[in-house]
């Protein structure tokens, strides 16, 4: 089943779907994205996705063209114009610096273009949700703060992209990226977590990763549910006194791992913290998509 693309407000099909060489975020990778998905034809924590956006595209001195209700407007045009049914819709929101002349001169670029690409989303496998997942703990570091801040979501996923590719490489799922301090940071596609002693830990942001909407929603269910689940300086030996890993994104939810390289995590499948989160999870979801 085919999606649809918005550019700028005009909306096309994935074939006929265009944007000039000349814009910024094909030339240099200046711009910012999102990655959304609907439950129940509803749009999962829009509002802080959007705020997210903002965020990012603040931190390299982008505009946002729309206002909220403006932005919430067009992603809902181009639902409606895709015609996906009940499906759950995968939705990816990028904004660049716009076209322009090729020069790095943001004044030369007179306004943002805006991408909105909307299709079916397929879920990792069932298997891998009951048996686990392979990470591999790859040589690429995490973007140092002060180049491209991990803060940004940012279009250029470079440093994501070789991390994912040694990864696939070693057969694994995902990869694990340390920062320059050898402090675990996040996956090249979701953030990590990991369950010592009943205790869930993931990573702070001070470490050098995104903050991941999953992974801010999972903090704060912890505490609805009563599993503790704490921010702290993680390192590889801490893979190797826990009991539970797991991985989270808007894109796969809540993903257990069961094994780092070849390390087997814990009893080598998904363990009872991370079964009762993903549980809690989904009924969550299911509560605010109705």
């Amino acid at each position: 089943m085919p999606g649809v693309v918005n550019i700028n407000g005009q909306i096309s099909s994935e074939d006929e779907a265009k944007i000039s060489v000349f814009d910024h975020g094909f030339l240099y990778g200046e711009g910012v994205y999102e990655t959304l998905l609907t439950y129940n034809k509803k749009i999962f924590l829009l509002d802080r996705h959007i705020e997210r956006l903002r965020r990012s595209a603040d931190q390299i001195h982008l505009s946002v063209p729309l206002t909220d209700k403006e932005l919430s407007s067009r992603l809902q045009a181009t639902l409606d114009e895709a015609a996906l049914g009940d499906v759950p819709v995968y939705i990816r929101i990028l904004l660049t610096r716009g076209i322009g002349p090729l020069t790095y001169d943001i004044k030369a670029c007179l306004s943002p273009s805006m991408v909105i690409i909307v299709r079916p989303h397929v879920f990792p496998s069932e298997e891998l949700a009951t048996k686990g997942a392979r990470v591999a703990l790859v040589s690429i570091i995490r973007n140092h703060p002060r180049s491209v801040n991990p803060l940004i979501k940012s279009n250029n996923l470079m440093n994501n992209a070789l991390a994912m590719q040694e990864g696939y490489a070693k057969g694994a799922h995902e990869s694990l990226m340390c920062n320059y301090l050898g402090e675990l940071t996040e996956c090249s596609q979701s953030n990590f977590f990991l369950v010592t002693g009943g205790q869930v830990r993931t990573p702070e942001l001070g470490s050098g990763l995104l903050a991941g909407i999953t992974r801010d929603f999972l903090l704060e269910l912890g505490t609805e549910v009563g599993i503790p689940i704490s921010e702290t300086v993680l390192h590889q030996e801490d893979i190797f006194k826990s009991e539970e890993a797991f991985f989270t994104s808007t894109t796969k939810e809540i993903v257990p791992v069961v094994r780092v390289d070849d390390h087997v995590i814990g009893e080598g499948v998904p363990g009872p913290i991370t079964k009762h989160l993903m549980t809690a999870f989904r009924q969550k979801i299911e509560s605010l998509c109705r």
